[in-house]
């Protein structure tokens, strides 16, 4: 499985690219994956000069051939303005430039990190709508970390159940249970004989 981890952080260290390191080593966990990481602050020019030039340049081309060939994403932006950033925007707006249907049915995990937890909102409000437009499958667990929940109880059970959910669905799984069978194609009942038994007796 081929898990690939997008993080708009600026610093470095970052709390951005942080937590997805630990999203794709708890997904790993779960399920074998080769990793790789993204990191867009080592793309902006290349980004900003896609829009100016119409194609993207070496880097950026290897990162969006990168993309398209995972399983997986985990997507990671640090909050803006109660949004994701521009450059983790701007990204996506090139990818899906180049190839409108790069990620369609992928699964995706969204994450996003900031300074309060009355951000954690953007997880619902802003990356949901983004990579439902681009029609990925988005995982049913996002993970917002806020600066106290670092070392706090909860946030590593997110983290546990966003891998889980990722996991399972780059690994092609599901958790549905099978329909009941039915009458085989061996075993197939004619038409008329079905409708001679609804006929009343006499």
């Amino acid at each position: 499985m081929r898990l690939v981890v997008v993080s708009a952080g600026l610093g470095v260290p970052s709390s951005t690219r942080l937590l997805g390191d630990r999203l794709a080593a708890a997904a790993a966990a779960q399920s074998p994956a080769d990793v790789q990481v993204i990191e867009l602050r080592d793309l902006a020019v290349e980004i900003a000069h896609t829009f100016t030039n119409g194609f993207p340049g070496r880097a950026l081309s290897e990162a969006f051939d990168t993309v398209a060939g995972a399983d997986g994403l985990i997507v990671v932006t640090p909050v803006f303005s109660a949004s994701y950033s521009g450059l983790f925007k701007s990204f996506f707006d090139a990818l899906s430039g180049t190839d409108p249907d790069v990620l369609a049915g992928k699964p995706v995990l969204v994450a996003a990190t900031g300074g309060s937890a009355r951000h954690s909102l953007v997880l619902d409000h802003a990356l949901r709508p983004l990579f439902s437009h681009l029609r990925a499958v988005v995982v049913p667990t996002g993970v917002y970390a806020a600066s106290e929940d670092w070392g706090a109880e909860g946030l590593d059970g997110r983290v546990e159940r966003a891998a889980g959910e990722l996991a399972a669905l780059a690994a092609g799984l599901s958790t549905a249970r099978p329909l009941p069978r039915r009458d085989s194609f061996e075993e197939v009942t004619p038409f008329e004989e079905r409708l001679a038994a609804l006929r009343p007796a006499g």
